[in-house]
């Protein structure tokens, strides 16, 4: 009887300080924060962390168009940020990291249904080189129809953090985005780093391989004000169970989840159960 006591004090505990964020989270969107959303495979046929099935990433992409969600590129939502350009009501950025081909072949398709934009990062050695990665033909393809954006994800996904040195992590930056601008035709000016690491060295040769920002994979809203190289996303991978009631639920409570990182190691091993709900990408 003391544990359920105990259980359900902390459950409440938890839903006042859910619900005090969600007060100051309103605050923060209503501010400029925008929801990016992180995705990497969309296939049927893997079963592993990083993938989201065909259904339910359409369940997910039709819930955004009819709940009045307006995709937008990293671009804009910095241009709004300086003051070049206006977010729409509900913002919201579509990425996945690395180029698989499952995004080309699945989730593409899904895009245009639904007329949403966004964007890819490309890891850039491996466009046309692997067979379950995304060739230029692709690419072109999906750049022409004006819905997807490609940036950076570095020439090998190397984690910068931990290259042998700093020249090797600056080949990595500065010879993504040449390779991407010369095969794209456009400037590229955005990067996800690698397993979302960084530090300051790794920040400071972004800025001078010319990116204009940089993204992790550190849950929260990205928001002006903010490190422009340390941008926050809201990641959709991590479990086998990407239904449409956890999707909605890391959306809307994305500015939450940032600070509750921090207590997800107690939280996780006095209740496992809500833990893995509220916590698991």
């Amino acid at each position: 009887m003391q544990k359920k006591w105990k259980a359900l004090l902390a459950l409440s505990a938890l839903l006042v300080v859910l619900l005090l964020l969600g007060i100051a989270a309103l605050f923060q969107q209503a501010k400029g924060g925008v929801p990016v959303l992180n995705y990497h495979q969309i296939n049927d046929t893997e079963h592993n962390s990083l993938t989201v099935n065909t259904k339910q990433f359409e369940a997910q992409m039709k819930y955004l168009a009819e709940e009045g969600y307006t995709t937008i590129t990293p671009a804009e939502m910095i241009d709004a940020w300086e003051g070049k350009g206006t977010l729409p009501e509900k913002p919201v950025i579509i990425t996945f990291d690395d180029g698989y081909l499952d995004n080309y072949n699945h989730a593409y398709p899904i895009l245009e249904k639904y007329h949403l934009k966004a964007t890819i990062f490309l890891i850039s050695d491996y466009v046309s080189t692997y067979p379950n990665y995304l060739t230029w033909a692709n690419v072109a393809e999906m750049q022409e129809s004006g819905l997807i954006d490609f940036e950076s994800h570095t020439l090998s996904h190397e984690e910068l953090t931990k290259a042998p040195s700093l020249e090797e992590a600056q080949h990595q930056l500065a010879g993504s985005k040449k390779a991407l601008e010369w095969n794209l035709g456009k400037e590229v000016r955005f990067i996800a780093y690698p397993c979302g690491e960084y530090d300051e060295d790794i920040e400071e040769l972004t800025k001078a391989a010319g990116y204009r920002a940089a993204f992790t994979v550190h849950y929260g809203l990205a928001a002006p004000g903010e490190d422009p190289f340390i941008l926050d996303r809201v990641p959709i991978f991590g479990s086998n169970s990407h239904t449409l009631a956890r999707f909605k639920l890391r959306l809307r409570l994305a500015p939450l989840l940032a600070p509750l990182n921090d207590c997800k190691t107690s939280l996780g091993k006095q209740h496992p159960w809500l833990a893995h709900f509220i916590m698991v990408p």
